[in-house]
């Protein structure tokens, strides 16, 4: 299949500019230390700044040289709550370089073919079967597709541009944000909360039509350091120490079920990322979740319990670990603000979609902008299958997602 310039009739924009973000490589990088982390992201926030004063709305600027922000003023004098809307401009650590998007009209329910090499096949993703006779956007193969979070981008702007041709829909302001670096948990850092001054907001990300995520992990990473003592082989008796045979002894002391092959649902786990060894030395990164905070705590616990072990059993700190928390779970604040999440809940119930209520086994920027003051659960934008050559997104569900996001600001 090849790209058309097929477009909803309802949202005129929506595909055209979803087709046009996912084409621009915004793909972010944990090693960069600037804002965004790539130029791609640059561009594609300077197009949408473009896009946002085509519109004519107003306050767009970039804050703390980050978030691009806005603001759909109200139409009404009634005093209605300013809501936000907020997604990310960046993309995972997956090949993103010349997207070229395949559009499948009325799918037929059967597999789908990417390239020669690659499929969407029914048996490995038997929720495709959920958009028979929709128009489904995919990958060619060999790249990701950016639906997470460039769909939730487009339907921002189709949003925007259906209430303002329809007066008739009465909001307050409405506060959009579009920002860099989600994927690497760095964008929110920067996400100025008084700047963008909304009563509540939600974050668009990815998950089929209906999902709301009020509650995320509590997340941290994990940097392990082993030193080793090296000698030559041949007289290594009583003197060598492996940093390599000590990581090994580390990880085969994390629990096994507990890792992410052996969870799901509530569970959360222990993850080791990257492993560089010699004799000489070692270093294991791990990631830890978990939705409750008191086995979060005792996560980091165990491993510190591990070196201290091995510091015992070789006579000598050898092992070292540093945490650094990256986020904490929302529903330890959205708790106190359920008017956020029944009113989500009530517009996907208008649209005669049953909401479901998903801790999601991740996090979003929601998560950190909720620590900051400003409580914001994330609707699912629709996108399946993110972060590989085998994401999608079908344009009704989008079309739907838009619907959703215009009963909530209209409501």
């Amino acid at each position: 299949m090849t790209v058309t310039d097929s477009s909803s009739t309802k949202y005129a924009n929506l595909l055209d500019n979803f087709l046009k973000y996912v084409k621009i490589n915004t793909r972010s990088d944990i090693n960069s230390n600037q804002v965004p982390t790539t130029p791609g992201q640059t561009v594609l926030l300077q197009e949408l700044e473009q896009q946002l004063l085509q519109r004519k709305l107003k306050n767009v600027h970039f804050s703390a040289g980050s978030f691009l922000f806005a603001t759909l003023p109200a139409n009404t004098s009634a005093k209605l709550p300013t809501i936000g809307l907020i997604a990310h401009v960046d993309t995972a650590d997956f090949n993103a370089e010349n997207i070229q998007p395949q559009i499948h009209h009325d799918y037929n329910g059967k597999n789908i073919s990417l390239n020669s090499e690659n499929q969407l096949n029914l048996d490995e993703f038997p929720h495709l079967k959920n958009y028979l006779g929709d128009t489904l956007i995919t990958t060619s193969g060999d790249t990701l597709l950016g639906a997470d979070d460039k769909t939730g981008i487009a339907e921002i702007i189709a949003a925007v541009d259906y209430l303002k041709q329809h007066d008739e829909l009465k909001h307050g302001d409405v506060k959009i944000a579009f920002g860099p670096d989600e994927e690497i948990g760095k964008g929110a850092d920067k996400f100025d909360v008084a700047d963008f001054s909304a009563d509540f907001a939600y974050t668009l990300d990815v998950g089929a039509v209906g999902e709301i995520n009020a509650e995320t992990f509590n997340a941290a990473a994990a940097e392990v350091t082993i030193s080793g003592t090296s000698v030559h082989p041949s007289t290594a008796k009583g003197l060598m120490v492996s940093a390599i045979e000590l990581a090994n002894q580390f990880h085969n002391q994390v629990p096994t079920k507990e890792k992410p092959e052996f969870t799901d649902k509530r569970s959360g786990f222990y993850f080791v990322t990257d492993w560089k060894a010699t004799p000489d030395a070692a270093k294991l990164n791990y990631i830890i979740r978990d939705f409750d905070k008191g086995k979060f705590d005792a996560k980091k616990q165990l491993l510190l319990s591990i070196a201290e072990k091995l510091n015992q059993k070789y006579g000598k700190n050898r092992v070292s670990i540093k945490f650094t928390d990256q986020y904490y779970n929302m529903a330890d604040i959205l708790v106190d603000y359920p008017q956020v999440v029944d009113l989500a809940k009530a517009a996907i119930e208008a649209e005669n979609i049953n909401p479901r209520i998903i801790p999601f086994r991740g996090g979003t920027d929601g998560s950190k902008i909720t620590f900051k003051g400003l409580p914001t659960p994330n609707i699912t934008n629709g996108g399946e299958n993110a972060h590989g050559r085998f994401e999608f997104v079908s344009l009704q569900a989008m079309e739907k997602v838009t619907d959703i996001l215009i009963r909530i600001i209209s409501q």
